[in-house]
């Protein structure tokens, strides 16, 4: 009976790249995603343009990977219905029932997928040339390859997309995902707090307002008489002529 791994083409990962069956490797990156239609007319011209001087700055061969997986959502509702259960406030009570109803009648209408962006560098045998031992093979294809993941990284940066190389057991994760299907996720038996679900509301705190201080009666200015001599001297002063 024939299995999976003899109809792979790779044997082993080590130190985060593929190593295939024929004497070549490869690594593999995850490229973050840019939303194009959003984006005005310049910026769309000015992304193409980029990517393509990126793609000419190239002297090797690379290939990108659009895999899509659709969505198990099961865990999230579980923590809704655990945070209503726990909501003591009824408003909000009914508020997450709905929300979790609009979730539920969006995946059953729609098929939610969520789409990750991978970019492979390759390295065929045919560019390594005859080594004998498989240390040397491996020492070869890491020499390789970690200049060109720079430099695939650093004109990813210029277009404004941001990428890293994947770990080996994210890659195991990755294969075992595209050759066994989507994995089932099993409802985790953790006992969940309540006050860690429940949504707070937070009551300002008023300031007390201190009492004014009472108001003491002041009796009025007396006003000094103006002596006849200062009134002379005085800019405003209209003095009355004797006849």
């Amino acid at each position: 009976m024939h299995t999976t791994q003899q109809h792979l083409s790779i044997s082993d990962i080590q130190n985060d790249i593929l190593l295939l069956k024929d004497g070549g490797g490869a690594l593999v990156l995850k490229v973050s995603a840019v939303n194009f239609g959003l984006l005005s007319e310049r910026e769309q011209t000015a992304i193409i343009g980029s990517f393509a001087q990126m793609l000419n700055s190239l002297s090797f061969s690379i290939q990108v990977v659009l895999y899509s997986e659709r969505l198990n959502i099961n865990s999230y509702l579980e923590v809704l219905d655990k945070a209503r259960q726990a909501q003591t406030n009824p408003l909000l009570s009914k508020m997450i029932a709905e929300y979790k109803q609009f979730i539920q009648s969006v995946v059953k209408d729609m098929e939610v997928l969520d789409k990750n962006f991978y970019l492979v560098i390759p390295l065929f045998n045919l560019e390594l040339g005859l080594i004998t031992s498989k240390q040397a093979l491996e020492q070869k294809i890491k020499t390789v390859l970690l200049p060109r993941r720079d430099q695939v990284i650093r004109q990813l940066n210029r277009v404004g997309l941001e990428a890293v190389q994947l770990q080996k057991t994210e890659l195991v994760k990755i294969f075992y995902g595209i050759y066994n299907g989507a994995i089932i996720e099993k409802p985790e038996n953790q006992a969940v707090k309540p006050q860690d679900l429940v949504v707070r509301l937070k009551n300002p705190n008023p300031t007390p307002i201190p009492a004014p201080a009472p108001i003491q009666p002041t009796a009025p200015p007396i006003q000094q008489p103006v002596s006849a001599q200062n009134a002379r001297n005085h800019p405003f002063v209209v003095e009355e002529l004797e006849e």
